[in-house]
């Protein structure tokens, strides 16, 4: 009959919610109670039950699922981002956990139940399900599911990565909503109440988006907890990415809130996902709250960690390295490494098939991972996930950060004597049990405090603690980390000196300084002196000259290395910072003395002069002139003058197209100056030979005579309208 020779349509689809909600352990998500999304997790079966227009006929009507990422713009499935099922009969086998299962639990007129097996590996995220049906041999049609479906980590499931066997555990770091986070100092511990809030509204939809628009994730790797962990430690802070909170560790809050005053997580995400602005204002404690929420949200365990007196160790060290001068005061400026009474992060549970199996097993388990922003890890401000067993074994260049986290909680603190800037550091006092004190996280399914600090490191003065320290240190490959394996030998001085202030275009040398104080012993030394051009945060080096040395030392006597670097070698080279390191290394023979020195140091940029007319009245036209001296021994071209100032709506550019050597450049314009009070202008200049010139004026804008509020005029209001659109003091 036509009824039945019509392609079969679906009426509606039953979600189940209820029972897959409970089968899944999503009930608590505000999504699931308010019926606004279907939210499964992956590697376990959830169920449907479609409701056709007619009779289901197994001998002629096909029916197939199509899945597909929502937000993917090319779902494929190579990416595992798309996938078509076509249901077998019966639910015995729902295929290898690895894949996508669908099978036939009852068919009953009109109405047929599937179960359906997102695979253990599934992107996290939201999916799109379409119902397709064909007649055989006649027509198709689709049915779109209109409410979204929210596939997450299932910690319950073996063969998921994030799978947490213990029961406790689990309910602890996935299902609670509320925590504890310690504060205060190693010797008055202050735990204040933390609500995570994963459950609370648009909570989950935002920590789903955010992966793909903050984290930028792409579809196909939301699946993979080590990329879901280390996108989440960026994205938490705004740093490289307009993530969801600002830090600020001034006394100042005005324009946000103080990060005292915070008390959970839920308000800060529905505020970022309702303006899509970084909230603030945040320190550790708030960016490691957000972080647990969002992680437990989308089914990662997850549980904050504090460590009292925490070392930030900016050098890569592993020592926290404080400078004391001749006078034995601390040299803040040299000192960048600190020590925060206290830093909060997150540990986050996962299997780290990445990294292989080490000598004590794979490093599966407990990962750290830091969402507040200190230090940047290949180029974005994020730490982890690094396996805190690794950390604990001191296999600190196990991805990601080891290092970073290995000083945290194990740097000792080394105290220099620093004498200037070219001098060797002298090491006054190694303090080795200063740092990581009393690692605390809450204790499972009590409010107290459970201690950490083993499960970081071996107990301090043990010998295997010393044994990972001095290991750690051999692989850091750092300066500081050499001297400080270094031996006690002190009969030869080495002394480098540099000269200050030269200007780009002009040569400098690099003085050595080699004396040999004893009385009698003739002593080598042999060593080289390099110069690198390097970026401005101290990376991407590139060599510039390198110039090896041997000199014989008669006792009592000083001999002097000198290396020249000219304007020919180093220009190629120079990066648009003008920066290079210079360093000595030396070794003195049949002694196990290493000598080493390091010094930035820079090339001076000529600076753009402005001449503007005597008089700056608002909104009176005026000439400005730009100039600029041409310093290198060779001319220059292509030059682009930008120009920005109060008033200019789109920079102004001027092309010089060369200044020869000893020239100057000059471009003239018409400038209005918009309002009376203070500006600034400040110009760029740009060229193939030279790059990354500027320079600025501040200047007085004048009122408009007519601006002025005159005494005694009844009309006093239009003139302060006007004054306002005009005049900014």
């Amino acid at each position: 009959d036509l009824a039945s020779s019509a392609v079969l349509g679906v009426q509606k689809v039953d979600l189940c919610l209820e029972d897959n909600h409970d089968e899944h352990h999503t009930s608590h998500f505000y999504a699931a109670a308010a019926k606004e999304a279907l939210i499964v997790r992956r590697g376990e079966p959830f169920r449907l039950k479609i409701h056709f227009n007619r009779d289901y006929s197994p001998s002629k009507d096909a029916i197939s699922f199509i899945f597909s990422v929502a937000d993917d713009v090319k779902p494929s499935p190579g990416h595992g981002t798309l996938t078509a099922l076509v249901p077998h009969d019966g639910i015995d086998y729902l295929g290898d956990t690895l894949e996508w299962g669908a099978g036939i639990e009852s068919h009953e007129g009109q109405i047929l139940t599937v179960l359906i097996k997102p695979p253990s590996t599934c992107p996290v995220t939201e999916w799109k399900l379409d119902i397709d049906t064909k007649l055989l041999g006649d027509g198709s049609r689709s049915y779109n599911l209109p409410l979204p479906l929210y596939i997450l980590f299932n910690p319950w499931c073996p063969e998921d990565q994030v799978y947490l066997e213990d029961r406790d555990q689990r309910k602890e770091y996935v299902m609670h909503d509320t925590t504890l986070i310690w504060r205060g100092s190693y010797n008055r511990l202050r735990p204040s109440v933390w609500k995570i809030g994963q459950f609370e509204r648009h909570v989950l939809e935002c920590s789903l988006k955010v992966l793909g628009t903050v984290g930028r994730i792409p579809p196909a790797y939301r699946g993979d907890p080590v990329r879901v962990a280390r996108a989440l430690s960026a994205l938490v802070n705004s740093v490289d990415d307009d993530g969801v909170l600002l830090g600020n560790w001034s006394e100042d809050f005005s324009g946000g809130v103080a990060p005292t005053k915070w008390t959970g997580s839920a308000e800060i995400l529905q505020q970022f996902h309702k303006t899509q602005k970084s909230v603030k204002f945040a320190q550790c404690w708030n960016f490691s709250g957000v972080l647990a929420t969002i992680a437990r949200s989308l089914g990662i365990p997850t549980r904050i960690i504090t460590c009292y007196s925490s070392a930030h160790d900016t050098q890569a060290s592993l020592t926290v390295d404080v400078f004391i001068d001749s006078n034995n005061k601390k040299l803040d400026a040299e000192t960048t490494d600190s020590i925060w009474n206290y830093h909060v992060w997150n540990e986050l549970w996962m299997q780290r098939p990445d990294l292989g199996v080490g000598q004590y097993g794979a490093y599966d388990g407990w990962q750290a991972v830091d969402a507040t922003p200190q230090e940047a890890s290949d180029n974005m401000y994020r730490v982890g996930p690094a396996s805190v067993l690794a950390v604990k074994q001191g296999e600190i260049l196990r991805p990601f950060d080891g290092g970073f986290v290995f000083a945290e909680v194990n740097a000792d603190k080394l105290y220099w004597r620093y004498n200037g800037p070219s001098q060797p550091l002298k090491l006054l006092r190694k303090d080795t049990l200063a740092i990581g004190h009393l690692i605390s996280t809450k204790a499972v399914l009590k409010w107290e405090r459970e201690d950490l600090t083993d499960t970081y490191k071996h107990a301090e003065r043990s010998e295997e603690e010393r044994s990972t320290m001095l290991k750690a240190l051999k692989q850091s490959r750092h300066a500081f980390s050499r001297y400080y394996l270094n031996d006690n030998f002190n009969e030869v001085e080495f002394d480098m000196e540099l000269k200050d202030d030269i200007k780009v275009g002009d040569s400098f040398s690099v003085i050595l300084k080699v004396t040999n104080k004893s009385e009698t012993r003739v002593h080598l030394a042999t060593g080289q002196i390099s110069c690198d051009a390097v970026l401005y945060t101290g990376v991407g080096a590139v060599e510039v000259k390198t110039f090896g040395f041997e000199v014989e030392l008669q006792p009592k006597s000083s001999e002097f290395v000198r290396m020249q670097v000219i304007f020919e070698e180093y220009f190629e080279k120079l990066s648009s910072q003008a920066a290079f390191q210079i360093s000595a290394a030396a070794k003195v023979k049949d002694t196990d003395y290493d000598y080493y020195a390091q010094d930035d140091f820079r090339v001076r940029k000529p600076d753009i002069k402005f001449q503007l007319g005597d008089s700056i009245v608002a909104q009176k036209e005026l000439d400005v002139i730009v100039r600029l001296s041409n310093p290198l021994p060779i001319p220059i071209h292509k030059g682009i003058f930008t120009v920005e100032g109060p008033g200019i709506e789109q920079p102004l550019k001027f092309k010089i197209a060369e200044i020869p050597v000893g020239g100057t450049a000059a471009a003239t314009f018409k400038y209005t100056p918009p309002y009376a009070g203070r500006g600034t202008m400040l110009a760029k200049f740009t060229s193939k030979e030279l790059d990354d010139v500027d320079g600025y004026k501040h200047y007085e804008i004048e009122p408009r005579p007519e601006d002025l509020l005159q005494p005694n005029v009844s009309h006093r209001s239009s003139n302060i309208i006007r004054r306002r659109t005009d005049v900014i003091a």
